[in-house]
């Protein structure tokens, strides 16, 4: 590999002692899906993420940090060494006797030396894994060390902001510098108390008159990027905001407030276990300051969230807090399903800290959503924003609602003309690299429904398809679609309309189609759910095909793909 190479122009294929050395590499992070399938996101979960290209490869660092890997370089040695200083340091505040630090340290020693001897950890990864180690190893089990922490630093930063001299400052508008109009005005203090409320979470301990003065520089470097928090007039946005571990709990939450009156819905994603004073959920529940601040805030702890349930969500509130699934530096290999899912339904990602910094703006990778990262360099702020990858295009839920309206629109319009409607449900993508066989079936087998029966108005899903939609999208398309009450005829693909479709298509019906038909679908499985449940309510709707019992050996979708998780493999 070219040590200059940008990481996003690196492709798989060219060179198998590369791609083994990459394989071996993701191995070494336990990054590697194949192995932990429940652990590491697939790569229709980390598409919902990252901009990626067949054959592209991906790490959560920098593109130095990946440079770095396998080399002789002495920075990364360096890495590793700051990650034993860390740790040094927590053993040593820990409340521990003499015999068992002693032995901690000796057996820390020996993992650490066997964990850095292949230079291919990212010292995040090496982190992670030697905490793990220092909390849950059996004889000398350290508690969560940043508690105590967390708690004190939340205090003094309200006792910081309730300060009459910060306040005055944090609060003045010099009455020339304002506009003439209310909307100009409104838009105008927005702005003011979003850039002042990012400068104090990340200088909140500069003197008075310094922050004043980054104040001012702060707005003129975020004059560019403030248009994107102008809320609309007509929809407001989603913003995931990612904490920094420096313990600025309490000026992020003020800022998520800021971002609530301009009318957003916010998305705070915490840790899930310890990480440095980084906020985690169970913080939520066990100090009452965090919990005053949060009120409005409604806590999602469950880690595998549906689209549609983290949608209702939303509708109902206007700010979430979620459980991102780590407790390291942030992983999109290792996030939730829900994080995932709350990153793929945002218009923005508001990341704070050097380590978002290192995360999104020093790699050449691209990202899903527009990204805007603000951090402290010594005394300086810094807000830099990176936009979206030009070719992703995000699926609004009003999108997806659009395009099921303009087919419920043609079902009734089909009920007015006096025509029946039915549903085809059919295999699609449940048989892994048969996608194009399976639509090929379905649309010449509908096609021939459609000339042997009169006026009748046939929807096939297969010719349906929006390019870019993954298998989330499309499900929350088409329960809107089914649960309508404008079906009266639901079809099930058999087995007989699939040796009929081989027949018209003039072939005989090969191996891996032999004997399947709709209870092999995932997607089938939970539409005849719906379809159940649809007919409790309308019992004329006639139901045709496979007996109900024979579906439900299945369970989920993996997420973002068409295949049952469990058969996915």
């Amino acid at each position: 590999m070219n040590h200059q190479e940008q990481v996003a122009a690196i492709r798989l294929g060219k060179d198998s002692v590369f791609d083994a050395w990459i394989y071996s590499m993701l191995m070494d992070n336990n990054l590697a899906y194949v192995l932990n399938p429940h652990l590491i996101a697939s790569q229709e979960q980390l598409s919902f993420m990252v901009q990626l290209e067949p054959g592209q490869i991906y790490l959560p660092c920098s593109d130095a940090t990946f440079h770095m890997l396998g080399s002789s370089s002495p920075a990364l040695q360096k890495a590793y060494n700051r990650v034993w200083r860390t740790l040094v340091g927590i053993i040593q505040q820990a409340e521990l006797n003499p015999i068992d630090r002693h032995r901690l340290f000796q057996f820390l020693r020996i993992r650490f030396r066997q964990y850095t001897a292949q230079k291919t950890l990212l010292p995040s990864r090496l982190m992670k894994r030697i905490t793990d180690l220092i909390f849950y190893q059996s004889f000398s089990p350290i508690p969560d060390p940043w508690q105590k922490a967390r708690r004190d630093a939340l205090q003094e930063d309200q006792q910081r902001s309730a300060d009459a001299t910060i306040a005055h400052i944090v609060n003045a508008v010099d009455p020339k510098t304002l506009p003439a109009t209310i909307d100009a005005l409104r838009t105008t203090l927005h702005h003011l108390e979003l850039v002042r409320l990012l400068v104090l979470t990340v200088l909140a301990h500069q003197k008075a008159e310094d922050l004043a003065i980054s104040f001012n520089r702060a707005l003129t470097q975020a004059h560019d990027i403030l248009p994107l928090f102008t809320p609309s007039p007509h929809q407001s946005k989603t913003i995931l905001v990612l904490p920094d571990a420096d313990g600025s709990t309490f000026f992020e939450i003020l800022t998520i407030q800021a971002l609530l009156r301009m009318g957003h819905k916010v998305i705070y994603a915490v840790k899930h276990a310890p990480f440095f004073l980084s906020p985690i959920l169970a913080d939520f529940d066990c100090d009452p300051l965090l919990e005053s601040l949060c009120k409005k805030a409604f806590v999602v702890s469950a880690l595998s969230l549906g689209k549609n349930a983290l949608l209702a969500h939303l509708k109902t509130h206007q700010w979430l807090i979620i459980d991102d699934g780590t407790r390291e530096r942030l992983n999109l290999y290792r996030v939730s399903v829900t994080f995932a899912r709350a990153w793929k339904e945002a218009d923005i990602i508001l990341a704070h800290g050097w380590r978002a910094k290192d995360m999104f703006l020093e790699t050449s990778h691209s990202f899903t959503r527009d990204i805007v990262v603000f951090w402290n360099e010594g005394t300086i702020f810094r807000i830099q924003h990176r936009p979206h990858a030009k070719a992703c295009h995000k699926f609004a839920e009003a999108d997806i609602v659009r395009q099921a309206e303009t087919l419920i629109g043609s079902m009734r319009k089909a009920h007015r003309e006096n025509r029946r409607v039915m549903f085809f449900s059919c295999i699609v993508g449940s048989i892994p690299g048969e996608t194009k066989q399976a639509i090929e079936l379905a649309t010449v087998f509908v096609n021939h429904l459609r000339k042997q029966m009169d006026n009748m108005l046939i929807i096939n899903p297969a010719e349906h398809f929006v390019p870019g939609m993954d298998g989330d999208d499309l499900m929350y398309m088409w329960e809107r679609v089914q649960r309508s009450g404008e079906i009266d005829i639901w079809r099930f693909q058999s087995t007989t309309d699939i040796e009929q479709s081989f027949a018209l298509l003039g072939r005989t019906v090969p191996p891996i189609w032999s004997g399947k038909d709709a209870t092999y679908s995932t997607g089938c499985t939970k539409e005849m759910k719906i379809a159940l449940d649809v007919q409790e309510k309308n019992p004329e709707m006639q139901i045709i095909g496979p007996d109900p019992k024979r579906f439900f050996r299945r369970g989920e979708y993996g997420v973002g793909k068409y295949v049952d998780a469990q058969f996915q493999r």
